[in-house]
Order: C-alpha cells, then structure tokens, then sequence
C-alpha cells in the first residue's frame, strides 16, 4: 500500500481510536455508527455473494474460497490485491480502507463482507435475493480468537485482562454484539433467504468437501484438480504466509503482530488452553441457556 494510503489511515485510525457507538444496542467502532444510514441503504445486486460471520470466525478463510471459486482456481488473480481490498467490508468505516463506496465503484459481480447481525443487514440483500455464506465457530473458540484480534487490532477497544473479556463477550458487550444471537439469528433466517450456514469445525475436518458445498450453493461446477488447488491455497499454513491474506501489509499502527498475528492458530479447541474451570462451568450455564430450542449445535472440539 502506497504512504499517502498510510499516511491517510494512520490519521484515521488516530481521530476515531477505540471510540464506540450503538445501533439499536449493539456495540459498534463510532465510525461504523457515524455512516450507518449509508449502509443500512446500500444497494446490493442481484449477483452479489455476501460472506457472513460473526468476527473471527472464519471470515478471511471463506473469503479467499470464495474468491478462489470465482476465479475458477486461478491462483494468479486471486493474489491481485490484499483480501481487504477485493472484498469490501460494507459496514466499516476507517477510510481510506473499502466500505460502502468501494463496493458501489466494483463491477459485478462482486464479492462482499459483513459482520452484521441478520436484523441489520441492509434489506436490499434480501429484496435482491442474494447468495449468503454464513460462517458459524463454536463461542468458546471464537472469544479467544475475537479477544486476541481486539488485542492487537488498533481500531477495536482494547479488550482489558482475560477475565474482563470473558465477562463482556459472554453478555454481548463486544463489537457487533452477542455471538448467541447472531449465530442464532442466521440459523433461523437459513430456509427463508439464500444463505448457506456453514460450520468452521466441519471446515477444518474436510475443507474440500465444504469447499465443494460452496462451489455447488454457487453454481460452479468446478473440477477436482481445481478443488484440490482450493485447498491447497486456502490452507492455514498457506494462507498464513500470503501477505495477500494475512494482513501483514497493513501497517503496525492498525494491526500490530507483534502482540497477536492475524492468522494465529486456525484451529478447533484452543479455548481449552485459555478457560478456567469456573469459566468454563460460568460458559456452559449461559450457553444452555441461551442456545436452548434453536436446535444449533456446536462441536467444542474434534
């Protein structure tokens, strides 16, 4: 990325800081807020492919298949830019990164992010009929995940100790809100709209048979040569090493991998290694709870 780009960013990030806002009481960056009638009103087209998740669940991942599928494996375009630059993340606002006026100067079809809970989507997605991929992790995994990247992301609110975040992710005090009723609120949207919910367990167990699942939801009748190339590219080790995809040409004053990398473990059950007892007794009280009769299971490990 170019200094002026930098440069710009720097003072971006510098003016908006960790500052929070709400939209109808979910906790959002204040710059997300600050143009939030902007992207409530987006207007997607008919030929959009929306990746969906709650953070840290395997955005990125899904993104680069994707892509990946789009471009019927070609691996040279799929390096053209940096993953935050060939798929706009709609409801962000630290300029001069994409948001809502990259994504309206693309042409179709095109390729989108979004972290929103299904109640904010902006309904243009729905009036237009787009495909949505829903990526969905299991809660324990994705709040160590999600409390590493606020560590080291310069944009989120620092995430206080361990013990803090514990206690503010298991209420919904976190950017983009509850994770029970964002997972919750997909799943129960899954049969009415055209979205995909797949699960990051299943993944990590068999990528290329989650990967053909994606390419078939996207009418792509793709090969197996080229499904295994998918998979190949798309790998953690792979993807951890492509500076197109794990964020290291983003400069330290956003996102610092000195303290956390981007790309950290991809695995399932690393929240063993982060829980403590009570913690984990305190989680699957207010798991049982909240998860009852939505018929939405998570495996916690493999």
């Amino acid at each position: 990325m170019n200094p002026e780009l930098m440069e710009k960013l720097a003072e971006e990030i510098q003016k908006v800081g960790f500052k929070t806002g709400q939209i109808q009481g979910i906790l959002f960056p204040q710059s997300t807020c600050d143009i939030w009638d902007q992207i409530y009103n987006f207007q997607a087209r008919e030929d959009d492919i929306l990746v969906a998740t709650f953070p840290k669940a395997g955005t990125t991942w899904m993104q680069e298949i994707v892509d990946l599928i789009m471009l019927n494996g070609d691996v040279e375009r799929s390096m053209r830019a940096p993953c935050f630059v060939k798929v706009p993340f709609i409801e962000i606002n630290p300029r001069p990164l994409p948001s809502v006026e990259s994504a309206n100067a693309m042409k179709s079809p095109r390729l989108l992010k979004t972290h929103l809970p299904i109640q904010l989507v902006p309904p243009s997605f729905w009036e237009k009929n787009v495909k949505v991929i829903y990526v969905a992790r299991n809660a324990k995994d994705c709040m160590v995940s999600y409390y590493h990247f606020q560590r080291m992301n310069k944009s989120l609110p620092d995430p206080g100790t361990w013990e803090e975040y514990f206690s503010a992710y298991l209420a919904g005090n976190v950017p983009w809100g509850s994770w029970f009723d964002h997972v919750i609120g997909w799943w129960k949207a899954r049969d009415k709209q055209q979205i995909l919910y797949v699960f990051y367990e299943d993944m990590i167990e068999d990528p290329k048979r989650e990967i053909r699942k994606v390419s078939t939801f996207l009418d792509k009748d793709l090969t197996e040569e080229v499904l295994d190339t998918i998979c190949h590219h798309t790998s953690f080790d792979s993807m951890k090493d492509n500076p197109m995809a794990n964020y290291s040409v983003l400069p330290s004053f956003v996102f610092d991998h000195s303290i956390s990398p981007f790309m950290r473990k991809g695995k399932v059950g690393d929240w063993m290694n982060h829980f403590l007892v009570e913690q984990n007794i305190i989680f699957d009280e207010e798991y049982k709870k909240r998860m009852e009769g939505s018929r939405l299971s998570f495996r916690n490990k493999l």
